[in-house]
């Protein structure tokens, strides 16, 4: 794949995240509580979906920002091997603790740093057009972009300008939804090409009190065309198009954490996308790619392109 032009761009949010656990009960206050595993490592929705593609063979362009400490030196080493324009703000790094719970589920401690004030001319300045009709732009982590997410309707159209298909991963906010918020984010998803969202912000974003409903009212926001896909964890996940609906399986598998889980499954979907697949394949494309990405502890040994196998179908599958 070709450094210089690559066929994904991602635009979003990294940090560093320390990932450790599993622990059975939040600790009391006062207290010290002994973690099995740790794994110290670049992250963020943008950073996690950059570096899954490299995992997977897939050169991208990242377009994000670092804080001006050793944090965010360090960080900006982590991308190797990645075409990165990050911008270096005045500001510590963004820190997040990911704590595992025996459960399965996690929860976040995160400092406000640098991401905030990740702006709109860097991200223009550093954008070219795309490579390809396929060429696709990943948007994650807008409400982490303080000084992004009001310019968002705005580069979207942008990027649609620049020839690029635009996928969206809204994400959680942290303020939680509200009306207000369903109308900002619905005036983005009418502009996008894909919109990659998990089950509970479906429901959230839609205000519906089941899937079926929210999958009803979200592909209705959606332009002629457009993708909707909706994460649903260990079931796989869920597409529409055109009128289309198509659910896909996940395989099973021994799964310690969990985090990046959907960006993961973004890469993989991306990547069958700008090779001109269908959305079955690109939905299977991406349950693979999470599945294999994470299963792997620690992740920061897994070499560029180590996982490029998982995405090519078994000779069963072929077959059928």
């Amino acid at each position: 794949m070709d450094q210089a032009h690559p066929q994904i761009t991602v635009i979003g949010d990294i940090g560093v995240d320390h990932v450790m656990g599993p622990t059975e009960a939040w600790p009391r206050i006062g207290t010290e509580t002994i973690m099995e595993r740790a794994e110290l490592r670049a992250g963020g929705s943008g950073g996690n979906t950059a570096l899954a593609l490299r995992h997977l063979g897939f050169t991208a362009h990242l377009i994000a920002a670092v804080g001006h400490d050793d944090f965010g030196a360090w960080l900006e080493r982590q991308f190797h091997g990645l075409k990165c324009s990050l911008q270096r703000c005045e500001l510590p790094t963004t820190v997040s603790i990911g704590v595992m719970h025996s459960c399965g589920e996690r929860s976040f401690l995160t400092t406000r740093g640098h991401l905030e004030h990740m702006g709109i001319a860097h991200v223009l300045r550093s954008l070219r057009p795309a490579a390809s009709a396929n060429a696709l732009a990943m948007l994650s982590g807008p409400f982490l972009l303080r000084e992004l997410r009001p310019h968002y309707a705005a580069l979207i159209s942008e990027l649609g300008r620049l020839g690029y298909q635009v996928a969206l991963d809204t994400g959680w906010p942290a303020q939680d939804w509200s009306a207000a918020l369903r109308e900002e984010v619905q005036g983005w998803v009418r502009q996008a090409d894909h919109l990659l969202i998990n089950e509970l912000e479906a429901l959230s974003l839609a205000a519906a009190s089941d899937l079926e409903a929210a999958i009803d009212t979200l592909s209705g926001w959606l332009k002629p065309g457009a993708t909707l896909v909706v994460k649903v964890g260990p079931r796989g996940a869920i597409g529409w198009q055109a009128g289309e609906r198509v659910q896909v399986p996940s395989a099973s598998a021994a799964i310690f954490d969990t985090i990046g889980a959907g960006d993961a499954f973004n890469a993989g979907y991306l990547v069958a996308r700008t090779q001109g697949a269908g959305l079955r394949v690109a939905l299977d494309s991406g349950c693979r790619a999470a599945v294999a990405i994470l299963s792997r502890f620690p992740r920061h040994d897994i070499h560029p392109g180590e996982l490029a196998a998982c995405l090519s179908p078994t000779h069963e599958e072929t077959a059928a």
